[in-house]
């Protein structure tokens, strides 16, 4: 029963377990994009062009942070500048098509990893279904935070 819970411990064993879960996920493998690069490309494909200024600001780093990020990925050519339309002295980035494939790519490859981990974790059906039953619960705590 709820009400015998007590939410504290939910809590602690929550940031206990989700704590690996994320930082086993967020370990970078060889060529791959970083979490600041992934961050950034995810934030200009999901709202559209933007300043090093804007993107800093969303992602609470510094600007000159964010002018390292996308200056790695201009190079790649997974952004790209362009004069801002409003006010011609100001430079905007946007995502390229390569940019698109490597997020796709980067998703792809974690779900794949996720997928994995299930196969190979000795999980039963009655577990995996726990697991699924539980996803949009823990993005429902996510956005609450």
């Amino acid at each position: 029963m709820v009400d015998d819970l007590d939410v504290g411990v939910v809590a602690s064993e929550l940031q206990a377990s989700l704590g690996l879960f994320v930082r086993r996920l967020r370990q970078p493998v060889q060529g791959e994009l970083t979490l600041p690069e992934v961050s950034a490309l995810s934030r200009l494909e999901r709202a559209g062009p933007a300043t090093t200024s804007d993107l800093a600001r969303a992602e609470q780093i510094t600007p000159q942070a964010m002018g390292m990020t996308l200056a790695g990925l201009d190079e790649r050519g997974l952004v790209e500048r362009r004069p801002d339309p409003a006010d011609g002295r100001r430079v905007v980035m946007s995502v390229t098509p390569a940019g698109r494939r490597a997020l796709r790519d980067r998703r792809s490859a974690r779900a794949d990893q996720l997928a994995k981990a299930l196969a190979d974790g000795g999980f039963t059906p009655a577990e995996l279904e726990v697991l699924r039953a539980a996803a949009p619960l823990i993005e429902r705590l996510g956005e609450g935070l």
